[in-house]
């Protein structure tokens, strides 16, 4: 009788694991808004592609933007966790962070040699005025006159480091948006490096 009713708990387990999305399932981020405003600009883009002038590309920026809707697309569609920022830079960093979409995005501070844990959703990086920045690799230094956040597709794994001579900013990955603060709604804030330096790290986006 034993033997019996451990076979059929066992067997409800089984049953349970096929019918029911298992928690650690990968998350389908190609439902989600970036996905469709990816979409939506790359079939827009491709309607130009025989006369790129008349949309205001040359044939070199309109390949470059192929290509960086192209690798966000890609990004979005084989993604198996949510969006991460991690911090190489040697120093505190402001990221902007949402509890796995139940809280709006918000400001938080990430320290040197940390990740943020992967039930979070991170967005992007905050710059404060004056920092160095490179966007993408193979891209030139530019020096921000004034305090931007670079804001990421879902699930992708973006990374800041610092350039061991400069100190410039490095992101591994181009990002899809980057917001001044007129255009932020209140959401990027006037923060100098050495305000952020004094910034407790924001422990919850810690695993």
């Amino acid at each position: 009788m034993r033997f019996i009713k451990i076979f059929f708990v066992g067997l409800l387990l089984c049953v349970n694991l096929v019918i029911a999305q298992p928690s650690w399932a990968s998350k389908d981020f190609t439902k989600g808004a970036d996905y469709a405003e990816v979409t939506q600009a790359l079939n827009q883009l491709l309607q130009v592609k025989d006369t790129p002038e008349e949309a205001g590309y040359t044939p070199e920026q309109f390949q470059q933007r192929l290509t960086q809707l192209e690798s966000q697309k890609k990004t979005i569609e084989t993604a198996k966790k949510r969006a991460q920022c991690r911090n190489e830079t040697g120093k505190t960093i402001g990221v902007y962070a949402s509890d796995g979409g139940k809280t709006p995005s918000e400001l938080y501070f990430l320290a040197a040699g940390q990740i943020t844990d992967d039930d979070w959703d991170c967005d992007g990086f905050y710059l404060p005025a004056g920092t160095q920045v490179v966007f993408s690799p193979n891209t030139p230094v530019q020096e921000l006159t004034e305090p931007i956040a670079v804001k990421f597709v879902d699930g992708t794994q973006s990374v800041a480091t610092a350039d061991p001579t400069t100190g410039a900013i490095q992101l591994n990955l181009e990002p899809a948006h980057v917001l001044k603060a007129a255009e932020s709604n209140g959401l990027i804030p006037t923060l100098s490096q050495a305000d952020i330096d004094t910034q407790i790290p924001s422990r919850e986006l810690i695993d």
